[in-house]
């Protein structure tokens, strides 16, 4: 499919996102090879997939929507719902919990008014659950955006994030 065919039907997307996937598409092997990382550059974009960006990007990569969602679900740093503008992933593998997540996830939540799988109210902070984030050995482990906690005791908390809210300013 040419950029002048995709653009009339997928104005949702930037022209400049179309124009990489299709020259993403252009050098897999299958146009789906380029699926992860259209997703990812969506995401980056907006901040989250949602389901018109989905189907546009079906769409230009030859794809089914059911199909390039499959693959969105599967990928637990890709994000179907809005998420807040720092997603703080608390990992809750075997080696942190035995040293210490459960502590930790509560003075999370504590700090920032929030249950595990909710944003804040000011649209901040998004606390989620990982199942692993390989630095065992620095349990309990936390991501936030790129950067990489641990080990994060209860009382580190009160800092990383007043840090993180410190930086947007």
């Amino acid at each position: 499919m040419s950029t002048a065919e995709l653009t009339a039907q997928d104005a949702e997307l930037p022209k400049d996102l179309v124009d990489t996937f299709i020259d993403m598409a252009a050098h897999e092997h299958h146009p789906r090879g380029a699926a992860i990382e259209a997703l990812r550059l969506v995401q980056e974009r907006f901040g989250w997939i949602n389901d018109a960006h989905l189907a546009h990007t079906a769409r230009i990569l030859g794809m089914s929507q059911a199909d390039l969602d499959g693959i969105a679900t599967y990928f637990n740093l890709l994000f179907r719902k809005p998420v807040g503008k720092n997603v703080v992933m608390l990992c809750d593998s075997v080696s942190c919990y035995i040293m210490g997540a459960e502590q930790t996830r509560e003075r999370l939540c504590k700090k920032l008014g929030v249950k595990m799988g909710e944003t804040t109210p000011d649209g901040e902070f998004t606390v989620l659950p990982i199942v692993c984030l390989g630095h065992c050995d620095h349990a309990p482990a936390m991501l936030v955006g790129k950067d990489l906690f641990g080990p994060v005791r209860p009382e580190d908390i009160d800092g990383i994030i007043d840090d993180i809210r410190a930086r947007k300013k």
